[in-house]
């Protein structure tokens, strides 16, 4: 079975209880007062990656429901994130 997410950049409104943020979508192909609820995933919880409003951040959203979110990476200074580089065919003419 495939992964189904849509990933989105949004900016940490506020801090909830229990790990959870508010966070705005910040991404031309989306609402712009689009904000909603995201956890931080395992891999950042476990590397003690901290999270302060007004940082950008990379979420996952499922395509069933689009209020809830996952936060995956936290940008440094407004970087966007690396992206993976794909190896190129020469062969094509």
């Amino acid at each position: 079975m495939a992964k189904d997410v849509i990933q989105v950049e949004g900016v940490v409104i506020s801090c909830l209880p229990n790990t959870v943020f508010e966070v705005r979508i910040d991404d031309p192909d989306y609402p712009s007062d689009h904000t909603l609820r995201a956890h931080i995933s395992g891999k950042m919880r476990m590397n003690y990656i901290r999270i302060l409003p007004g940082d950008r951040v990379t979420l996952e959203l499922t395509p069933y429901d689009l209020n809830k979110g996952r936060i995956t990476y936290r940008h440094k200074d407004g970087k966007p994130r690396p992206q993976e580089e794909k190896p190129e065919d020469d062969n094509q003419e």
